[in-house]
């Protein structure tokens, strides 16, 4: 579409943190209105509808800009506008929501499918996230390297018609599964709940009495309140059992309300403050997806400086995501296969590894990643003075494969962080808003491509007012202070890590109890879900 490489790449910044933040939404619907099962299959089908439109309008030449063969970089190809450009969009935007419901909804589904009221079924759930970052990691495989290839040398309409077909066999495969699925049902918006009860807690002038008679205590499991004993009948065998310690502000939200649409039960209360606890948790793991946004569009213009051939073959500098994909793939059979049950013999615990103890390996390995960056990149600049190539566009002597070093550690922070985030929120948010929670994962990615983006600003004005030349502007990565930004990064990293840690330190898990089977439904009844 003749874009310049500087749109292109934020064409491709915004879709995907678009996607990723619409995983939010995904969660939203299926928690409040219609459920894990219905929010997939509408979502692959929008998916389907918007690749489809892409392929249309790759295999017609009147949807496309003319060919052009301008070379010159003061006159370049004019990008394209108008409607073929509202095509584009339309294709890309619908593709992008189809993408996040399905983020938002089928890791929940899968993760519905086991009975966590026993050890069996929740070790089988872990292994359940740990394959889906598996399988998704095979996916990205094939696609940044068949399709991709396909893409290149025989036409984008190809590519897009291998992902269009893709989506649309998946959806006949989902539904084979559909007379055994367990279905979680909806149970009205987590939103409104959340909101009603900070609501509540702020304006509800009633406060609790200090006498022991009267006070609305949020651990008594008998009250004379008629509220409280239809609270307590609504929640027999429901899987919260949480202890209400901390964040006793929000306890006034039961009292008597303002205005009767402010009145709360104690249940609501309680998982508002089951959300509140797990948000700091959230926001530790945003630096970290901010260094893997980072890595990925530096290590490529670093590669691109570099030697990539390996043997006789030349490999592309945008073929380096093939480095954590493949380093996931190996990763996640020996995590759950060796790593998982050695650790659990030597902790004697279901776990093993807990889901914050993951979450917090994750963020040490981007730290290490960094670090190793920084290495990496002092090593490429002493070879360009050493070969008097530093004012030279021209290919250094050193491979790129040093950029796989970090990569290594990159692929196994992803591995660590994403499946453990995505587990920790399921099994700690509330019952009705698990698929919301479970797509804060997804959320923390967006926001740490966004903030990459507004890093690299910030440092560039910061460093451009006190020296004259920015840290990362201009045309030669040999001109660039790369190794001292990943430093920032390591270092904003580790401060990230002891914050992680004075929440993950305090945090005590939530109690899981057997599932309410008044709010599953299994077999063909969630088809009509």
């Amino acid at each position: 579409m003749h874009f310049s490489p500087a749109n292109s790449a934020n064409i491709v910044t915004e879709f995907m943190g678009t996607a990723f933040l619409l995983a939010l939404l995904g969660g939203f619907l299926a928690d409040a209105f219609l459920s894990t099962y219905a929010i997939y299959l509408i979502s692959a089908t929008i998916e389907f509808v918007g690749l489809l439109v892409l392929t249309v309008q790759a295999c017609m030449h009147s949807l496309t800009p003319p060919v052009c063969a301008s070379t010159n970089r003061n006159s370049p190809c004019k990008e394209v506008d108008g409607g073929k450009a509202a095509l584009l969009f339309s294709g890309l935007y619908v593709v992008a929501l189809g993408v996040g419901g399905i983020k938002g909804s089928l890791p929940s589904h899968g993760a519905e499918q086991f009975d966590e009221s026993t050890p069996k079924g929740r070790k089988q759930r872990s292994t359940f996230f740990n394959y889906y970052v598996f399988c998704l990691s095979c996916g990205a495989l094939f696609a940044v390297t068949f399709v991709v290839w396909i893409e290149d040398n025989i036409g984008w309409q190809w590519g897009f018609g291998i992902s269009t077909a893709t989506i649309l066999i998946s959806i006949p495969i989902f539904l084979l599964g559909s007379p055994i699925y367990r279905t979680k049902l909806p149970t009205g918006s987590p939103i409104t709940t959340i909101l009603k009860v900070l609501a509540a807690a702020v304006f509800n002038t009633s406060m609790y009495k200090k006498s022991h008679n009267t006070v609305v205590s949020m651990n008594t499991s008998a009250s004379s309140s008629a509220d409280i004993q239809e609270f307590d009948h609504s929640i027999e065998n429901a899987p919260i059992q949480t202890a209400s310690e901390g964040l006793k502000f929000l306890d006034r939200a039961v009292g008597k309300p303002v205005h009767p649409a402010l009145a709360c039960t104690v249940k609501q209360v309680k998982e508002v403050k089951i959300v509140i606890k797990i948000l700091p948790i959230f926001m530790s793991t945003i630096i970290l997806n901010c260094c893997l946004a980072q890595l990925s569009t530096f290590s490529v213009q670093q590669a691109a400086t570099m030697n990539t051939k390996v043997g006789s073959l030349m490999v592309p500098p945008a073929s380096l995501p093939v480095f954590p994909v493949v380093f996931t793939i190996v990763l996640a059979p020996v995590y759950n296969h060796i790593i998982v049950p050695i650790s659990r013999k030597i902790t004697r615990t279901e776990t093993g590894i807990t889901h914050l103890q993951r979450i917090g390996t994750g963020l040490v390995l981007s730290i290490v990643a960094m670090a190793v960056a920084a290495l990496v990149e002092i090593k490429r600049k002493q070879v360009a003075v050493q070969s008097g190539l530093m004012n030279s566009t021209e290919t250094l002597p050193i491979t790129f494969l040093w950029i796989a070093l970090q990569y290594l550690f990159l692929g196994s922070a992803d591995l660590f962080s994403l499946a453990g985030m995505m587990e920790f929120f399921f099994t700690e948010a509330p019952f009705s808003m698990r698929s919301l929670a479970t797509a804060l994962s997804w959320a923390s990615l967006a926001m740490g491509y966004y903030l990459s983006s507004v890093l690299v600003s910030i440092v560039n004005k910061i460093t451009g007012t006190f020296r004259h030349t920015p840290w990362l502007s201009g045309s030669n990565l040999n001109h660039y202070h790369l190794e001292r930004f990943y430093w920032l990064m390591c270092t904003l990293s580790g401060l990230n890590f002891l914050h992680y840690l004075l929440w993950a330190r305090h945090y005590k898990y939530r109690s899981i109890g057997p599932d309410n089977q008044k709010e599953i439904q299994t077999g063909s009844s969630s088809t009509e879900v």
